[in-house]
C-alpha cells in the first residue's frame, strides 16, 4: 500500500486543513468543497486525512460496513446480531469523473432478479465509503445526475437503488470532500449549498514557503516511508486530538447569544434558506470541541461564517465569492452579548488555523450599469480611434436558443439528446452492461419462445438475448461560440453597453444550461480568440467586460476564426454540438471585397450544418438589414436585441429550428 503524504507535513493551507479536521470531528458539518488552482495540495491533503481518522469497527463479512454496536436493521447483508466485530482503518473512496450511476450507487443483476426472483445486489462506491471519506476530484465536471445522487445520499445518510420494482436501501454516511478548479466551470448554486464548508486555496507567493514545499515533496518522493516516519509523532498527536474532540463534542454548549449571532450573520449576508444557519452552528460547535472547550465563543462563530457562507452568497456565476469581513465584524459586534452571557470572548482560542481567505467585497456581478458619457460617438464604418471598454448593461432572461435534431453529447439542458437519463422513447438490444431495463419490450421479446423453452404454465423463461435496454431522450449541453463585433461601428451611438448586456445574458443562460462557451472578437485588421472553449462562463464574462472597441469591421476574419475554433473543438469533443451566436450590425469593411469575403465565410457554416443565430445590433431610423443577410448566408436566423428577450417574440426557437430544417432538406 502506498504511504500517504503526512497531513501535518502539508505546508501552509491552514484553512484547508482546518475545514477537513472540523469535518473529521463532526461529520454532520456536511463535508467541504475545496476550490483552487491546480498544484495546491488539494488532493494530497484529502488523502492524508484518511490516515488520521480513527479505526472503525465493522461486522465481519458485511459489505456495507455495519457498526457491530448498532447494525443497520435494513442492511442488505443483514440482519446482524449486535456485538463482536473487527477493526479496520477508515476508507477513503475516490469517485472518478467518468463513473456511471451503477458504479456510484450499485447495480442489480437483472437476469437473476427476473429469472430467480432474488435481489442480487452489487454494492457501489457509496457503500464502500460508508463511515469513511468519499473524495470527488473535479466535482464540477461530474454529470449533474451523479452530483444529485451523491448529495442526496450525503444529506439522507442512505442510498436507495430501484430497478423495475426491485428496491435496495443501505446506509451511506461519509465525509464528503470535493475539489475543483474554478477555471474549468462552476457548480450550480443549488449544489454549492449542499456542501457544508468551502475553502479557497492558492499557491503561496512567499519564496521561503515555496522552497519548503519543494524540499518536503522531494524528500517524500525519495523515501515515502522514511519521510512519514519523521512525522509520525505529529500525526499521532493530531489523531489523538480528533478522538478527544469527538468525545467532547456532545458536551459543547451553543448558547442563545451565539445562536443570535449566527442568525444575524446569515440574515445580514442575505443567505437563502436555513441550511447555512445549521451548518454554521455545527461548525462553531466543532471549532469549540477542537479547541478543547465546551462553550462556543464569538471567535468560533466568526470562523464558522468564513468557512460556511462564501459559497452560499453567489446569486449567479458572475458574483465574486467571499465575504466582506468588515461587515461580518460589524454584525458580530452588534449582536454581541444578546441572549445569555457567553464566556469571556478574550479567553483561550483554538480555531486551529487562520481565518479563511475572503474574496474581497462582493462585486456587482454584472448588474445594471449605464455607459458613461462620451462612450458612443459617431458611426465609424471605415476606421476610428480605439475606445476604452464600456460596462455591460443589466442582464435579462433570454429566449431559449437550441440546436435542432437529436445529439449524443455531454449532459446538459439546452438541446435534445439520446442519454442514459430522461424519458423513455423506445427499446434496443443492450450494448455492453444492461443498465436500464425496458420490461415490456423484454417480455415481448421472450413471449414467442416460451413453448420452445419448455414453458407451458404460468411464468416466463427469460434469457440474455431477450433483454432490452430502454432508449431514453434527455437534454445535452452544447458549445455556444460567441462571435462579437468590437469594431468602431458597434461603438457608435453608445450601443456597446447594450450589446455586452445581451451577451452577458446569453452567458448566464449558457451557465444555467451547462454549456461550454467560447468567445471570438473581431475589430481593426483581424480577429482574436478572446476565450477558447471552456466550461467557465465567468471567465468569458470577465473577458467581455474588458473588451475594447474601435477600428474597421473584419467580419470575414471573425467568421473564419470561429470556423477554425469549431474545427479544432470537433476533434477534441466530436459529440458536443455547436451553436454559433454572431453579435454584429452586419457591416463589413476593410480589405478588398469585404462583403463578398464575409458571405463566403458564412457559407462554410451553412455547408456544415452548424446551427447559428445572428443578434442584429443595428439601430437608428435608417437600417440596412445587413445582419439579416448575414443570417441567410449562415443558414440561420436573425434576431434584434429587443427580440432576444424572453418576453418579446414567441416562436424564436421555432424560427431557429425551422431555418435549420429547411437548410438540411
Amino acid at each position: 500500500m502506498t504511504t500517504p503524504f503526512p497531513f501535518t507535513a502539508v505546508v501552509g493551507q491552514d484553512d484547508l486543513r482546518l475545514a477537513l479536521l472540523l469535518n473529521a470531528v463532526s461529520p454532520a458539518v456536511g463535508g467541504v468543497l475545496v476550490r483552487g488552482e491546480k498544484g495546491t495540495a488539494k488532493s494530497t491533503a484529502v488523502r492524508a486525512l484518511s490516515a488520521l481518522l480513527p479505526h472503525v469497527a465493522v461486522v465481519p463479512g458485511c459489505r456495507f460496513s455495519c457498526d457491530p454496536a448498532s447494525p443497520d436493521p435494513a442492511c442488505p447483508d443483514g440482519p446482524h446480531e449486535a456485538g463482536g466485530g473487527t477493526g479496520r482503518p477508515a476508507r477513503m473512496v475516490e469517485l472518478p469523473v467518468g463513473a456511471s450511476e451503477d458504479r456510484l450507487v450499485g447495480a442489480l443483476d437483472i437476469e437473476r432478479a427476473l429469472a430467480e426472483g432474488v435481489k442480487a445486489f452489487e454494492p457501489g462506491l457509496l457503500a464502500d465509503a460508508h463511515r469513511g471519506i468519499l473524495y470527488v476530484d473535479e466535482v464540477n465536471l461530474l454529470h449533474d445526475h451523479l452530483v444529485d445522487l451523491l448529495l442526496d445520499a450525503a444529506a439522507m445518510g442512505a442510498s436507495y437503488v430501484e430497478r423495475e420494482g426491485v428496491s435496495v436501501r443501505h446506509a451511506a454516511r461519509f465525509l464528503l470532500v470535493g475539489t475543483m478548479n474554478p477555471e474549468e466551470g462552476e457548480l450550480r448554486p443549488q449544489l454549492l449549498d449542499r456542501f457544508g464548508l468551502t475553502v479557497e486555496v492558492a499557491a503561496s507567493r512567499e519564496p521561503d514557503q515555496r522552497v519548503e514545499v519543494v524540499r518536503r515533496r522531494l524528500a517524500y518522493d525519495d523515501d515515502p516511508a522514511g519521510f512519514a516516519a519523521r512525522w509520525a509523532e505529529e500525526e499521532a498527536a493530531v489523531r489523538q486530538r480528533i478522538v478527544a474532540a469527538r468525545e467532547l463534542l456532545p458536551r459543547v454548549r451553543l448558547g442563545d447569544g451565539a445562536l443570535r449571532q449566527i442568525a444575524a450573520t446569515c440574515a445580514a449576508f442575505e443567505v437563502d434558506g436555513m441550511r447555512a444557519d445549521i451548518v454554521m452552528a455545527r461548525t462553531a460547535g466543532a471549532l469549540a470541541a477542537w479547541a478543547g472547550r465546551t462553550d462556543v465563543l464569538a471567535e468560533d462563530v466568526r470562523q464558522a461564517a468564513l468557512l460556511a457562507l462564501p459559497h452560499r452568497r453567489r446569486r449567479n456565476p458572475f458574483d465574486a465569492p467571499g465575504l466582506d469581513e468588515d461587515k461580518l465584524d460589524e454584525t458580530l459586534e452588534e449582536y454581541a452579548g444578546d441572549g445569555d452571557d457567553d464566556p469571556d470572548p478574550d479567553g483561550p482560542g483554538g480555531g486551529g488555523g487562520q481565518p479563511a481567505p475572503d474574496g474581497g467585497p462582493q462585486g456587482d456581478g454584472g448588474s445594471a450599469a449605464q455607459p458613461e458619457a462620451g462612450e458612443g460617438g459617431q458611426p465609424q464604418p471605415s476606421g476610428g480611434q480605439e475606445q476604452s471598454a464600456v460596462r455591460a448593461a443589466e442582464p435579462f432572461r433570454t429566449k431559449v436558443l437550441s440546436v435542432p435534431g437529436i445529439g449524443e453529447g455531454a449532459a446538459g439542458r439546452r438541446s435534445r439528446a439520446r442519454t442514459e437519463h430522461g424519458r423513455t422513447t423506445g427499446a434496443r438490444r443492450p450494448r455492453g452492461t444492461l443498465t436500464k431495463l425496458h420490461l415490456a419490450a423484454t417480455v415481448q421479446a421472450a413471449a414467442p419462445h416460451q413453448r420452445a423453452r419448455g414453458r407451458s404454465g404460468p411464468g416466463l423463461v427469460i434469457r440474455r438475448d431477450d433483454l432490452r435496454q430502454a432508449a431514453r431522450e434527455g437534454r445535452e449541453g452544447n458549445l455556444v461560440l460567441f462571435v462579437v463585433d468590437a469594431s468602431g461601428s458597434m461603438a457608435a451611438r453608445q450601443r456597446m453597453s447594450a450589446v455586452k448586456g445581451a451577451v452577458l445574458s446569453l452567458l448566464l443562460d449558457a451557465y444555467q444550461r451547462r454549456d461550454k462557451v467560447g468567445l471570438v472578437t473581431f475589430r481593426g485588421s483581424g480577429a482574436d480568440v478572446a476565450l477558447p472553449p471552456t466550461s467557465s462562463v465567468d471567465a468569458a464574462a470577465a473577458r467581455l467586460e474588458s473588451l475594447p472597441t474601435g477600428g474597421r469591421t473584419p467580419l470575414a476574419a471573425g467568421l473564419l476564426k470561429a470556423h477554425e475554433v469549431l474545427r479544432v473543438e470537433r476533434l477534441r469533443d466530436p459529440a458536443r454540438r455547436a451553436l454559433v451566436v454572431v453579435v454584429t450590425d452586419g457591416r463589413a469593411t476593410g480589405g478588398l471585397e469585404p462583403v463578398a469575403l464575409a458571405g463566403r465565410a458564412a457559407r462554410l457554416f451553412a455547408a456544415e450544418g452548424t446551427a447559428s443565430v445572428v443578434v442584429d445590433c443595428e439601430s437608428g431610423p435608417v437600417r440596412l438589414g445587413l445582419a439579416g443577410q448575414l443570417a441567410g448566408e449562415l443558414g440561420g436566423t436573425a434576431v434584434t436585441l429587443d427580440e432576444l428577450r424572453a418576453d418579446s417574440i414567441a416562436g424564436l426557437v421555432r424560427d431557429v429550428r425551422g431555418t435549420t430544417s429547411r437548410r438540411a432538406a
